[in-house]
């Protein structure tokens, strides 16, 4: 399903004098339509319009209903069809509009999702708004690939980091090297040299394990395991492709034992490709 990009005009509408509407921020969670919640999927079904973003995965827009309107607002690192700033008038002039709004974002609005801007922009303008989460990135992705955030004996704790900003990238590389957590770094694929340099600086071991997860909650998920010292290699070797998901930390050791997905879509390809052959 491709995804259009709309011109859209550069000022807000005046109030109308008819009824505001309101905004739900909704998490689509990492891919799998599946893992959208119940009161999700509701406010899919009942929007008057579904404002979305690239990370929404296709399938979940095979959700969305035939006869309501809908306006793609995805951006890309160094390519955004639609600016912040513009996205935020958009929902205040559309709610200003009398429209029941889904606002839908990849994974968790809260989590690395600028939907705290979103919120503000409406709240300012006297908007209603509900947040209903979604299931994070570092969560969804990690468990579809057998690697547990935490695990007894292993790691008490998890840390999640972006590798992106909108200025200066303000880090604290030894804070997180002597935390003992399992790192997960998100949009940190174009920035794996400085991740693996700027931890081992800061004493974390070449040899910690890693994992990078493309696609994760995809039938297309793939999984690469090494070690830090080898992280920027593997980007290169692999041709890994946004979105993907930096994991650092011993459990990702525990991939092999506690892997399930990948089984799972094996066997239904298997079964498919016989169904077919039938």
């Amino acid at each position: 399903m491709s995804k259009p990009t709309h011109q859209v005009k550069q000022s807000v509408l005046p109030f109308s004098g008819k009824e505001k509407g309101s905004v739900s921020l909704v998490g689509a969670g990492p891919g799998d339509p599946e893992l959208l919640t119940v009161k999700a999927l509701r406010c899919i079904q009942q929007a008057d319009l579904i404002i979305y973003d690239r990370l929404v995965s296709e399938e979940i827009c095979a959700l969305f209903p035939s006869t309501t309107p809908t306006l793609y607002v995805g951006k890309a690192k160094n390519h955004h069809s639609v600016e912040q700033s513009r996205i935020n008038e958009l929902l205040v002039e559309k709610a200003l509009q009398g429209k029941h709004i889904c606002r839908l974002k990849g994974g968790d609005a809260f989590v690395f999702g600028r939907g705290g801007e979103e919120v503000m922009s409406l709240k300012q303008q006297g908007i209603a708004v509900e947040i209903i989460p979604g299931i994070t990135a570092a969560a969804g992705c990690t468990a579809y690939a057998g690697i547990p955030l935490t695990h007894r004996g292993v790691s008490q704790g998890c840390t999640f980091v972006t590798a992106h900003a909108e200025t200066d990238l303000q880090i604290n590389w030894h804070g997180l090297a002597l935390l003992n957590h399992t790192l997960v770094f998100y949009m940190g694929l174009s920035k794996s040299q400085m991740i693996s340099t700027q931890l081992q600086a800061a004493g974390l071991d070449s040899q910690t394990p890693v994992a990078l997860i493309e696609r994760g909650c995809t039938t297309d998920q793939r999984l690469i395991q090494g070690k830090l010292a080898q992280l920027p290699e593997l980007v290169v070797q692999h041709q890994l492709q946004s979105p993907t998901l930096i994991v650092v930390g011993k459990v990702v050791d525990l991939a092999e034992q506690l892997s399930w997905f990948e089984q799972q879509v094996a066997s239904t390809t298997a079964v498919s490709t016989t169904r077919l052959s039938a």
